[in-house]
């Protein structure tokens, strides 16, 4: 309830349920008044007395709930929960203790989802919003519990300190393997030259550095900034330069590979969208570049952004230097597929909300390939947040934006559905089309392998402005071409059935990243049924055969001999 109206009817129903009231009895139970609010980031350090600082007060639905705080530490800062619950249900897998009290006092538990502080509380009114941290108490050593907890304890302790050593042996010995490791996959592949980032893609490596760059977050750079030194400029673009750089441990001569992107003072707009975007830990992904930290560097004015470092480089130039194989490119279509998914999705996997994410610049140099062939998103400077309490007027005044080149029709033409925030994911799929084609040019599956193009390719110049692109795109309803020779690999003529139902002209036709993702696995699973039958020699069933004989005509009309491969459902929400 908000406004006067809403303020004056919760006064007016407190009082109603009050006993006595009027002369009357209670017309029912009155239920629990508990601050109610969503995960929201918080100042509270977890030590002392803390305020939700919650500014939502809700009546709980029913008269068992009480109220409950949960505090959790994370990467990037400190969280508080506020919520209503039945105690005799559990809670992120926790069972509710203490909830008799008048207090809030927080006790550590471990969750379904890490370590947090739970307080849960009843009979006072918004009783979970001071929140109590008790201090730890050493125990008595007359107590016959704790000495056989510490008995108990020995054993792990021990173990704890066995991880430790393990740990810094691995970290002493990682570089001498990553250079064995690496030199053995340069004699089976080409090795990468030089990267021309065009939009500032940032770099990481793969082998394990999402697990391993923890020493950036581990830092308190509040105070001072990290001890980074700039190695080699990799990749320069419109609002900044990357740097290869090292990150040098603390404690020792050792250090990690990071990339650096350096924004100068007058770009801050651009380092805070990116920073505030990445700083979301609900946009760790595998396929999704992992980011470090943000800094001020003041003395140098200039704004950074830390990620971890990536030596294949961006997909234009791992394209421009490989023709791929039928297999590699389902690998690429699929993590491609699965990272724009996730940006577009509004719940995580374990079915928390999530704020969706549109990209908005998605082209083959702002994405990144990973050492095992999977692709990563990266370059989120013009990406924005589909939150709900966004306006039209907000969303009108978030500009044309995204690269001439890779633009769908309906941003060339400035007619995006401000009522409907799904037509912005609707853009970010027309782009990831025009890069799954950019990707299959240069798949040995499809016969004659021509050098790579981007999309468009002669049809327009090299850095085509928006007017240009609208002669191809609109007037002419052009799109780039999928030669009859294609279809001729049965799995190639799925993948561009679904291209050309991603860069649809009618938004709403286009299909949804996750059905994207779900009718490439349908058809890795599909592909492995036909080459099991044809290696023993039986025939596959007429229902099964691709027709070879489709013309692909200029505009995006559906394929439906193709489509009908792999049924999958494809609905216009990328919840799951």
């Amino acid at each position: 309830m908000e406004g006067p109206r809403g303020v004056l009817s919760l006064c007016l129903l407190t009082v109603l349920l009050q006993p006595g009231t009027l002369g009357m009895p209670p017309l029912y139970p009155m239920s629990q008044l508990c601050m109610f609010c969503d995960l929201e980031l918080s100042s509270c350090s977890g030590t002392g007395t803390c305020m939700s600082n919650c500014s939502i007060t809700s009546i709980c639905d029913d008269s068992n709930e009480v109220c409950v705080s949960i505090w959790r530490k994370n990467e990037t800062g400190f969280s508080i929960e506020t919520l209503c619950h039945d105690p005799s249900k559990p809670l992120y897998g926790v069972m509710l203790e203490d909830y008799n009290s008048s207090t809030c006092v927080m006790k550590e538990k471990n969750t379904t989802s890490g370590m947090a502080h739970f307080c849960s509380c009843t009979d006072e009114e918004e009783c979970n919003d001071n929140m109590l941290f008790s201090p730890i108490l050493d125990p008595t050593p007359d107590d016959p519990l704790v000495s056989v907890l510490l008995v108990s304890l020995v054993p792990l302790v021990v173990m704890g300190i066995v991880v430790v050593g393990m740990f810094h042996w691995y970290r002493a010995y990682r570089q001498r393997g990553i250079r064995e490791w690496e030199s053995n996959i340069k004699k089976r592949k080409p090795k990468a030259a030089g990267l021309d980032c065009d939009a500032c893609a940032i770099m990481m490596d793969d082998d394990g550095s999402d697990s391993s760059s923890t020493h950036a977050n581990s830092l308190n750079h509040n105070t001072e900034p990290l001890p980074i030194e700039l190695e080699l400029l990799v990749g320069k673009g419109r609002f900044a330069q990357v740097y290869k750089a090292k990150l040098k441990q603390s404690t020792s001569d050792q250090f990690e590979t990071v990339a650096v992107k350096i924004f100068p003072y007058e770009e801050y707009a651009s380092w805070k969208n990116e920073k505030d975007i990445f700083s979301n830990t609900d946009l760790r992904h595998e396929n999704v570049l992992h980011f470090l930290t943000a800094e001020e560097r003041k003395v140098e004015k200039q704004y950074w952004i830390i990620t971890a470092f990536h030596h294949r480089g961006n997909l234009q130039e791992h394209l421009t230097r490989h023709v791929i194989s039928w297999e590699e490119l389902q690998v690429l279509g699929m993590s491609l597929s699965q990272g724009v998914a996730h940006l577009h999705s509004d719940r995580l996997l374990c079915g928390r909300p999530k704020v969706p994410i549109v990209h908005r610049d998605l082209k083959s140099s702002n994405i990144l390939v990973k050492n095992d062939l999977t692709l990563c998103l990266s370059d989120f400077g013009l990406a924005l947040r589909l939150d709900s309490c966004l306006t039209v007027d907000d969303l009108a005044n978030s500009g044309q934006v995204g690269t001439a080149r890779y633009m769908a029709p309906e941003v060339l033409e400035a007619r995006l559905n401000l009522e409907n925030m799904e037509s912005f994911k609707q853009t970010d799929i027309y782009s990831m089309a025009l890069v799954l084609w950019e990707m299959t040019s240069r798949c040995e599956a499809i016969g004659e392998v021509k050098d790579y193009e981007p999309a468009y390719g002669s049809k327009v110049r090299e850095h085509p402005c928006v007017e240009s692109m609208k002669d191809n795109v609109l007037r002419d309803r052009g799109r780039p071409e999928i030669p009859d020779s294609w279809l001729q690999h049965q799995g190639i003529a799925v993948i561009c059935a679904t291209i050309m139902e991603c860069w649809d002209h009618d938004p709403e036709a286009r299909l949804t990243a996750h059905c994207v993702a779900e009718r490439i696995s349908e058809l890795e699973d599909e592909m492995e049924k036909l080459s099991s039958r044809s290696s023993s020699a039986e025939k596959i069933p007429a229902e099964l055969k691709i027709p070879t004989d489709l013309e692909i005509p200029g505009d995006e009309q559906n394929i439906t001999g193709i489509q009908d491969v792999i049924a999958v459902d494809c609905s216009v929400s990328d919840e799951k």
